[in-house]
């Protein structure tokens, strides 16, 4: 891909384009847009010095944008004519827990991490919505809770490629962990509940290196899962910055990614000109692989079913106690008014005190 918008100027967006100074093997213009003029130019900065002294062909500029503008949004997208957008902004960060334990805070370890999709579809919606909007037939990536939320994109009829990270993430664990190089094939089944250990027997991820499958996923992941979360975005946005070098006209690329076609959580892909397909191992389907996810998202408490987010378990528990009528979930098309209303809601708890803490 010869021209990239990054949208957000937070912790992935750095990492992927610092990674993308470095690893660029032919020419790659990277727009940094965010709300903060100042922390934008700052990225593209910190990454066009990367680049300029690792000798690659890789620049980077910055724009800012009200990312609540469609309109404008839809401009600056028409005016780069960009390749692929990566979507990293959320109004919702992972790190709250850690940096400003709160009653909000408390509210979301009790609920899971599903509790908060809406409030990361918010900006990925306006963000695709813009996409399609101006016209470019742009990728469309989406980095926030893509495992969650890139079904709510296609729900709602919104472009939607695929996501960044979470299946990336913890391929790139494993193949270090086992010792793997870049050409060796591995196939990976994995959810966004998968960057914690598994709950119980039978929930851990599922992995194959070639054709076999992998004996100890837990233990190849025990490393990246004593990491502090805020370190793993340096991964994950290498992941990312590889994918856009890689992901050329007449390439074929294997690799495992987050909400490929809008799907709920992460397979094994293969890119062509010709489009995105799932990759599976012998003795699994698109169906069964489908509902593998599923199974996994619920864990979390949501599911995506037609034109409905579905709350279940722990969050439809956790939030009946607040917002009772949302508690059993929402159709797509009231995206932005859930948002609101759980953003009151944080507004509100957030003066209580923590009662519990987990990043997402």
């Amino acid at each position: 891909m010869n021209r990239v918008v990054v949208v957000g100027s937070g912790s992935l967006a750095r990492a992927v384009c610092h990674s993308t100074a470095v690893v660029a093997d032919r020419p790659v213009t990277v727009t940094v847009v965010g709300r903060d003029a100042a922390r934008s130019a700052e990225v593209a900065y910190v990454a066009g010095a990367r680049a300029a002294l690792s000798g690659t062909p890789a620049r980077f500029r910055s724009a800012a944008v009200a990312l609540d503008d469609d309109a404008e949004l839809a401009a600056l997208i028409a005016d780069q004519t960009p390749d692929a957008v990566l979507h990293c902004a959320s109004v919702q960060s992972p790190w709250e827990s850690v940096t400003a334990p709160s009653g909000w805070t408390g509210l979301l370890a009790e609920a899971g991490f599903g509790a908060t999709a809406p409030l990361h579809a918010l900006l990925a919606s306006r963000v695709a919505g813009a996409v399609r909007r101006s016209g470019v037939p742009a990728r469309f990536l989406n980095a926030c809770f893509p495992d969650a939320v890139n079904p709510i994109l296609a729900a709602r009829g919104l472009p939607i490629d695929a996501g960044l990270g979470n299946v990336a993430l913890l391929t790139a664990s494993m193949r270090a962990a086992l010792g793997l190089g870049p050409g060796d094939r591995l196939r990976v089944l994995a959810h966004h509940v998968h960057l914690y250990p598994p709950a119980g027997p039978g929930e851990e991820a599922l992995a194959w290196a070639g054709d076999v499958p992998v004996a100890d996923v837990t233990g190849a992941l025990a490393g990246q899962r004593a990491c502090r979360r805020a370190e793993l975005n340096a991964v994950t946005g290498h992941t990312a910055a590889l994918l856009l070098r890689d992901w050329r006209p007449g390439a074929v690329v294997h690799t495992n990614l987050p909400g490929p076609n809008g799907l709920p959580g992460g397979y094994p892909v293969r890119i062509t000109d010709d489009g995105m397909t799932l990759d599976l191992p012998a003795g699994w389907d698109r169906a069964r692989a489908i509902a593998w996810n599923t199974r996994a998202g619920s864990r979390e408490g949501i599911r995506v079913a037609a034109d409905r987010v579905h709350f279940e378990g722990r969050a439809e528990a956790a939030l009946r106690a607040y917002l009772p009528d949302l508690a059993d979930g929402f159709p797509v098309a009231e995206l932005e008014s859930v948002a609101a209303r759980l953003l009151d809601l944080r507004a509100g708890l957030r003066a209580e005190p923590a009662t519990g803490t987990r990043a997402g």
